[in-house]
C-alpha cells in the first residue's frame, strides 16, 4: 500500500492522553498529531524517537496531522514500526485481493465488517460455494520486548478476548475461523501471545486453538513511502497454525 501523500519526518516529544503526540519537525516547529493507536505502545513512545506524520486531507479537522511511523532501536537493530492501527486491515484487503496470502487464497468473494456473533463485526468474511465460510480477524502487532520476537497484546484487551471467543463460536457452528496477526515491523521472525500481559487473552486463545480456530502471523516491509505484507513468521506456543 503506497501512501497517498508524502510523510513528514520529525522527532517524538511525547505521546499523551492516548490520542495525541507532539512532534518536533526538522525546521524546529512543533505540531500535535492524532495517534490512532489506543494501546500502551510499549517500547515505541520514547522521547527523541524519529517519526513520520501525514497531513490530514480534511481541512475541518482540529488536528492537522496523523502519526504514522516511529523508528526504534539503535545501530543495526533500528526498525521502522507502523503505529496506525487501520493500516493492517487495508494491507490485508490488498493482499487478499491479490491472493498473496496462500492460506487464505481461493475464495470467490470477500466482504468487510460483516455482523456476526454477539454484536460483533468480522474484519473479513471469505466465501465460496463449495466450502464453509471463513471468518478472518486481523490484529495489529507493534510490541516487541525481545529482539526478533513480536508479541500481542501490549496491554490487557477485553475486546481482543471477545473477538477470539467469537471465532471459537464460529468454528463450533461449522465455519472456518482464522486469527491473522500483522506485525507492523520487519525486525521480527517469531511471534507469541504475551501471556503475562493478558492471561485472559492467552486462556481464550488456547481454548480457541483446541476448538479449531487457526492462527497466522505475517510481517510487513515498511518505509516512509509504503507498507506491505511481506512474509509469514513463526508462531510460538500452543496455537493451531492456519493452512489450506
Amino acid at each position: 500500500m503506497k501512501f497517498t501523500s508524502p510523510l513528514i519526518q520529525g522527532r517524538l516529544i511525547s505521546r499523551y492522553k492516548r490520542f495525541f503526540a507532539d512532534i518536533e519537525l526538522t525546521d524546529s516547529s512543533i505540531v500535535t498529531a492524532h495517534c490512532a493507536n489506543t494501546g500502551s505502545m510499549a517500547g515505541l513512545k520514547d522521547a527523541g524517537n524519529r517519526g513520520w506524520i501525514e497531513r490530514a486531507d480534511n481541512p475541518k479537522r482540529k488536528l492537522k496531522y496523523d502519526w504514522r511511523i516511529v523508528e526504534v532501536g539503535e545501530g543495526l537493530q533500528k526498525a521502522l514500526v507502523g503505529v496506525h492501527t487501520a493500516w493492517p486491515n487495508k494491507i490485508v484487503e490488498e493482499a487478499l485481493n491479490k491472493q498473496t496470502i496462500p492460506e487464505l487464497a481461493g475464495y470467490d468473494s470477500l466482504r468487510r465488517e460483516v455482523k456476526y456473533g454477539e454484536n460483533s463485526r468480522i474484519d473479513f468474511l471469505l466465501e465460496s460455494a463449495d466450502e464453509p465460510p471463513c471468518y478472518v480477524e486481523v490484529k495489529s502487532i507493534t510490541f516487541s520486548r525481545t529482539q526478533g520476537l513480536a508479541e500481542f497484546p501490549d496491554s490487557p484487551s477485553i475486546r481482543a478476548t471477545k473477538h477470539v471467543t467469537e471465532l471459537t463460536n464460529m468454528v463450533t457452528s461449522g465455519a472456518r475461523a482464522v486469527m491473522l496477526y500483522v506485525v507492523q515491523r520487519d525486525d521480527c521472525d517469531r511471534f507469541s501471545i504475551a501471556a503475562d500481559v493478558d492471561p485472559k487473552y492467552q486462556a481464550a486463545t488456547i481454548l480457541a486453538h483446541k476448538a479449531g480456530v487457526e492462527s497466522l502471523c505475517y510481517a510487513c516491509t515498511l518505509s516512509p513511502e509504503e507498507i506491505t505484507i511481506s512474509h509469514k513468521i513463526t508462531i510460538l506456543g500452543a496455537i493451531k497454525i492456519a493452512h489450506k
